[in-house]
C-alpha cells in the first residue's frame, strides 16, 4: 500500500527530504524538558534571529551536551545520581533526556548559554539568494522516417 501525503502532489517535485525531515522531526519524545522557541526582534542587516530556550534545572555546563548533525540539532542532559546524599524525600529526579530539533536549510546556530536554569540556543535564518533564470526553448530536430 502507498503511503500518501500532501507533499506526494505530482506538481510538488523533489519534496522527499522534506517529508523525511518531518516524519524525523515527529518521532517520540516524553515532552521533558519543556522548551520555548522564540522570533527576536532583528536588526536591518541580519536575517531572522530564533531562540530555543529549554528549563534545564539542575544541569551542570558539563551535563549537558549539544550537537548539529545533517539539520538535526540535539540537546542531551546526562546527570550522574549523587550515591554520597541521603534523602528522606526525593521528588527532584536524575534523568537523562534527548531532544531534537530539524532545521530548515539556510539556519545557522549562532550561539548557546546556560544561565538560571535555562539553555538558550540563538539561530539566524539567512535570507536565501533570489536567483531568476531564463530557460531557453530549444528547437525539436524532425523525427527520421522509417523506411
Amino acid at each position: 500500500m502507498t503511503r500518501v501525503t500532501a507533499l506526494s502532489n505530482p506538481l510538488l517535485l523533489g519534496f522527499e527530504e522534506i517529508e523525511r525531515l518531518v516524519d524525523r522531526a515527529t518521532k517520540g519524545g516524553d515532552g521533558y524538558p519543556p522548551y520555548n522557541i522564540e522570533r527576536i526582534a532583528r536588526d536591518s542587516d541580519s536575517g531572522e534571529l530564533l531562540r530555543i530556550t529549554l528549563a534545564v534545572a539542575g544541569f551542570a555546563r558539563d551535563e549537558l551536551e549539544i550537537t548539529l548533525e545533517d539539520k538535526q540539532l540535539t540537546v542531551r542532559g546526562k546527570q550522574q545520581d549523587d550515591k554520597t546524599r541521603d534523602y528522606l524525600y526525593r521528588g527532584i529526579a536524575s534523568r537523562q533526556f534527548s531532544r531534537t530539533f530539524v532545521l530548515a536549510d539556510g539556519i545557522e546556530v549562532k550561539s548557546a548559554e546556560l544561565a538560571n536554569g535555562l539553555l538558550s540556543i540563538d539561530l539566524q535564518r539567512l535570507e536565501p539568494e533570489r536567483l531568476v533564470r531564463r530557460i531557453e526553448i530549444g528547437t525539436a530536430r524532425p523525427a527520421k522516417s522509417r523506411v
